[in-house]
Parts: structure tokens; sequence; C-alpha cells
């Protein structure tokens, strides 16, 4: 039977929230080992002086396995 751990991480991106989920597990997954899942917990993003879209950001919740 596994054992599992969830823990929270943030990340952002210029590009997307994709991108900003791509990267936050690619991130995580240089010190954690046996990542599961990943779950989108929320979405936000930060505007610049201009109006614009400046950051995508999401919370993700990662499960691994803990050995």
């Amino acid at each position: 039977m596994a054992v599992m751990k969830v823990i929270e991480i943030l990340s952002e991106s210029d590009k997307s929230w994709e991108d900003a989920t791509r990267i936050g597990i690619a991130k995580a997954s240089k010190s954690l080992k046996g990542i599961r899942s990943a779950w989108v917990q929320d979405q936000s993003v930060t505007v610049n002086e201009k109006g614009e879209v400046d950051k995508y950001r999401v919370s993700l919740k990662l499960s691994f396995e803990v050995m």
C-alpha cells in the first residue's frame, strides 16, 4: 500500500496557465521524486500599468509517494 503526501506550490509564466503548470511541476520534480499527480487549485493573473496581462499564476497541489 502506497502512502502519499500532498504539498502546495505556486508558479508563474509569461505565456499561459498551462506553461505555469509545466514550469511548477518541472521545478518541483528536481527535488521531489515520485510525483504522481498535480491539481490546479487556483489561477490568477497580474496586470501591468497598461492594463494588460503580465503574468499567469497557478496554485498547484502535488501528490507524491512517501518512501
